[in-house]
């Protein structure tokens, strides 16, 4: 099972310029961090539509430095 990482970096909507790099071992794990991360820093509410934006965002391996 690969690693999988979604980095605030590549994501365009980041007004915040934010540089947090979220990582799992699964994509149900790392959803679930990235809701919370989206909702408390970035103002996201949990929607099904914010879910699928972030699910489209995971990829596998590790974060750039």
């Amino acid at each position: 099972m690969a690693r999988k990482y979604v980095d605030c970096r590549e994501v365009p909507q980041s007004w915040k310029k934010c540089t947090v790099a979220i990582s799992a071992d699964s994509a149900e794990e790392l959803i679930q961090a990235a809701v919370q991360h989206g909702m408390s820093v970035h103002g996201h509410s949990d929607t099904p539509e914010f879910r699928a934006q972030i699910l489209k965002s995971i990829k596998e391996g590790h974060p750039r430095a």
